[in-house]
């Protein structure tokens, strides 16, 4: 019977995407009080759904997650398990991935959407929305950094993990 190996292939990639998805969840979750900012949630709003605040905001904190997850995977995938290996490669990770998520996401939302034709801005991009944008990345960064930098921890103590 092919049934039992196609049910346990489906739970297989079931729990693949939800190990995938939890980071960006979790984030989502404490970025929340960015939303009580108008001017963020007009930036949330005029992404696809447009004006839909939720699922667009849900979509943004699991793309802002992607550097942290493909640097977790490439770890993995590239770098031998035995001595500080994982260790340095998360703590890589967490360094560079911080700084694409910190620095790229407030130029991609304040300089690339405009251009891309998505004007949400009423007030014309000025420092404080930069200030806001920054904030929020960097808030976005720290945590998601924390627990990739707490790993990187456990695995450099003697014993490892």
């Amino acid at each position: 019977m092919a049934l039992p190996s196609l049910v346990g292939s489906a739970v297989g990639w079931l729990w693949t995407l939800v190990l995938f998805a939890v980071p960006g969840l979790v984030a989502a979750v404490l970025w929340t009080p960015f939303l009580a900012v108008a001017r963020f949630r007009a930036l949330i709003r005029a992404l696809p759904p447009r004006g839909r605040v939720g699922p667009s905001y849900v979509g943004v904190a699991l793309a802002l997650s992607v550097p942290y997850l493909a640097g977790v995977l490439l770890t993995v995938a590239l770098v031998d398990s035995a001595g500080p290996g994982w260790s340095n490669g998360f703590f890589t990770t967490a360094l560079v991935a911080s700084g694409v998520v910190a620095l790229g996401g407030p130029v991609v939302a304040a300089v690339g959407l405009p251009r891309l034709g998505v004007d949400w801005d009423p007030t014309g991009y000025g420092v404080s929305t930069w200030a806001l944008l920054v904030a929020a990345g960097l808030w976005y960064a720290v945590v998601a950094t924390v627990p990739l930098l707490a790993l990187a921890v456990v695995l450099a103590l003697p014993g490892g993990y």
